[in-house]
């Protein structure tokens, strides 16, 4: 097995941190420095430069996407900017889960994500990069996530404990709607059933508004409670955009979960050194998650892919159809999804 295989799956899916990998293969009489490692792995980025672009236009061809942003620090001096943080951006569509390093968390990262597309829905955050995202391009529709406005009441509740039993309440609420549109999609087969229990998620949706509406004008709510209510008011269009597009989840836990791992390497080795040791970590993201995402084992692919590269002239190789899961012939991709499942393998690789 390469040791490149072996350090950019330990880095990159497990987040292990480069000084505990070099301390375990010394114990196997294996000694490295970290810069041969370094060194290393800036010769290896440019491999996966087309790879990113292939990502990238497969992403951008499809028109629904979940996005979420975390820090993620680079330890390098870039004009300009002050500080250390970065932002990593995620955008997960059907087929693509697509990492973006950027200085900024800015309205021109999305801009430039998905402006070659023709045009969407996007899950995500109140935040308002996302909104001028929207406003900017003309062809997203925004769909906001009922996790964050459950989460708006559960602080409430927290912060304010006079307020807990009505901000439990609208909780409550939210917990029921996620039930009813459960429920509609259970029989999306069945038209019969489907119309009446999307006439039942409708009215129910109804109903929250009007109570909304009538919490509001009551003179007697709190501030902090009123708050929440007009949050909820300002965005409603965008949180109701499920009922009209069933196939649109009512959250975006899709992307935060991708941010899992992100998060993971985050804590154990704090980000990267140096910009282009940012990026590379962002296109991988991309590569091994978004091979978990179609069933492939990332560790066979990867190998596959970097043998490829060396049998090119260390080149990527001309032909990458038989790397990106979507452009496979049905037989590769079973073949490959088959040794994601191969109990013989020794890597525990769900």
């Amino acid at each position: 097995m390469s040791i490149w295989v072996h350090l950019l799956l330990a880095k990159f899916s497990y987040g292990q941190p480069t000084h505990r990998l070099l301390r375990d293969w010394s114990d196997y009489d294996l000694t490295l420095s970290p810069g041969t490692l370094t060194g290393g792995l800036r010769t290896l980025a440019p491999l996966f430069e087309p790879l990113e672009d292939a990502l990238r236009c497969r992403l951008q061809s499809e028109n629904r996407w979940h996005a979420d942003e975390t820090r993620w620090m680079v330890f390098a001096e870039t004009e300009g900017k002050i500080g250390h943080r970065w932002y990593l951006w995620v955008f997960h569509s059907e087929s693509v889960i697509h990492f973006v390093l950027d200085p900024t968390r800015s309205a021109p990262v999305p801009i430039a994500e998905l402006s070659a597309s023709q045009g969407g829905i996007v899950i995500c955050d109140r935040y308002s990069g996302y909104k001028k995202l929207a406003r900017i391009l003309g062809t997203i529709l925004l769909a906001f996530c009922w996790a964050h406005q459950r989460r708006d009441f559960i602080e409430l509740a927290n912060a304010h404990p006079e307020l807990s039993e009505w901000a439990l309440s609208w909780v409550e609420r939210i917990g029921e709607l996620y039930l009813l549109n459960d429920a509609r999609l259970a029989v999306r087969a069945d038209p019969v059933q489907w119309a009446a229990r999307d006439d039942g998620l409708r009215q129910r949706v109804a109903q929250m508004a009007n109570q909304r509406e009538a919490e509001r004008a009551n003179p007697a709510l709190k501030a902090p409670a009123r708050k929440v209510l007009q949050s909820m008011q300002k965005h409603w269009s965008g949180l109701t955009v499920f009922v009209d597009h069933p196939e649109v989840p009512m959250d975006n836990n899709v992307a935060e979960r991708d941010q899992r791992t992100p998060v993971v390497a985050r804590k154990n080795f704090y980000g990267s050194g140096s910009p282009w040791s940012g990026a590379l970590a962002a296109t991988m993201f991309s590569l091994l998650m978004t091979m978990r995402l179609w069933g492939i084992n990332p560790r066979t692919w990867l190998t596959a892919y970097l043998d490829a590269c060396a049998a090119n002239g260390s080149q990527p190789p001309a032909d990458l159809s038989v790397f990106l899961p979507w452009a496979m012939d049905a037989d590769l991709l079973a073949q490959r999804r088959r040794a994601a499942m191969d109990p013989a393998d020794p890597i525990d690789s769900s």
